[in-house]
């Protein structure tokens, strides 16, 4: 048994010394300043949903800044939308003049226009990039669970928390307070429950999507094959979807909170409330693992679950190596095109990003 440990112990640290971590954006204090000059000068506030655009800028929301900001080529920082004070306005005007109420995630669609999970709201918000106008994409504003069959901007959430483009170009959110995922066809704008039955409950192994309840289901994302993987909250466990197949696959967490099983079969180890989740160009998935500080990844070759940053214990770490690297209560995770992996590092208020050497 030592000897196993061992040797899974060595897998980890030589996964996680591939790697560098060093800060993005932010100055780790809270706050709106720096605009115009550079990122790592600025004051942001609880950075969660990270994204890079078409414009090859990289784009976060700020949970509690209210604002969505965006680093440039060079390095200045700007914002977007937002006024920095919460509230629900502004439809039908510039975004910049508009208010949001905990923005959480972000989005491009295939035209280059922007959606924003504004959770409590209980809406999704769109910014047509090209008027910088804003609009209600999805959601009334009140909370519910209702609308299916119509048109999304008539339908109720209940603190939407994650969303992404599927294959198919429709949208999918993650309607955690009704424990469903919704899916918005975008040729039609009609909304329907993808998955989740509207009640918590146990998602066995091999259960068909449809019909099937879901725990928390919080963070959402695709992989290449077209399939959709979820993190649940209050599940503490990891999910793929096989669209094709109609059936989920368990792939991490035992369903019990914790931090063990690092360098192990993933489905053996604990997760302690994920809150993000992204797949790389290698089909792993890359964990915003919030209560533990820490982010750690799904491998797909060997199915094993491996620490790559984060002690395990909350603070605000040096850059370089990412084990020495304490996070508090993370939140947005995305992996680029190059193999970078951008960390919204939520209460130290700084974007991280890991980096192979």
């Amino acid at each position: 048994m030592r000897l196993l440990l061992t040797f899974a112990l060595i897998a980890q640290c030589a996964t996680a010394a591939d790697w560098t971590i060093s800060t993005f954006a932010g100055n780790g204090t809270a706050g709106g300043s720096g605009d115009g000059g550079p990122a790592i000068a600025a004051q942001i506030d609880n950075p969660f949903g990270v994204v890079r655009g078409p414009d090859g800028a990289i784009w976060f929301c700020e949970y509690t800044g209210q604002r969505i900001r965006r680093v440039a080529a060079d390095g200045t920082i700007s914002t977007i939308a937002g006024t920095g004070k919460k509230g629900y306005s502004g439809d039908g005007g510039h975004a910049l003049q508009a208010t949001f109420n905990l923005p959480h995630e972000l989005r491009f669609d295939s035209r280059g226009d922007l959606y924003v999970v504004d959770m409590t709201n209980h809406a999704v918000r769109k910014i047509d990039m090209k008027t910088k106008l804003i609009t209600t994409f999805a959601g009334t504003g009140v909370a519910g669970y209702s609308g299916d069959g119509g048109l999304a901007s008539q339908a109720q959430f209940k603190s939407p928390h994650s969303i992404q483009f599927g294959p198919d170009g429709s949208l999918y959110v993650c309607d955690i307070g009704n424990n469903v995922i919704r899916r918005i066809d975008m040729q039609t704008g009609v909304i329907s429950t993808f998955a989740g039955t509207g009640k918590a409950g146990p998602t066995p192994d091999g259960a068909p999507i449809s019909g099937t309840p879901l725990k928390g289901p919080r963070s959402i994302d695709f992989d290449k094959e077209g399939n959709l993987w979820l993190v649940t909250r209050e599940g503490n466990q990891v999910f793929k979807f096989d669209l094709k197949a109609g059936i989920i696959h368990h792939v991490a967490g035992t369903g019990a909170k914790g931090f063990g099983g690092n360098g192990g079969p993933a489905k053996l180890a604990t997760l302690s409330g994920p809150k993000g989740v992204s797949i790389d160009a290698e089909g792993n998935a890359w964990l915003a693992d919030t209560e533990s500080h820490s982010v750690r990844m799904i491998n797909a070759k060997t199915g094993n679950l491996e620490l790559i940053a984060g002690t395990g214990e909350k603070g605000d770490g040096p850059d370089g190596n990412p084990l020495n690297c304490k996070m508090a209560r993370l939140h947005g995770i995305y992996c680029d095109a190059d193999g970078s992996v951008f960390i919204g590092d939520s209460e130290t208020h700084r974007v991280r990003v890991l980096r192979k050497k």
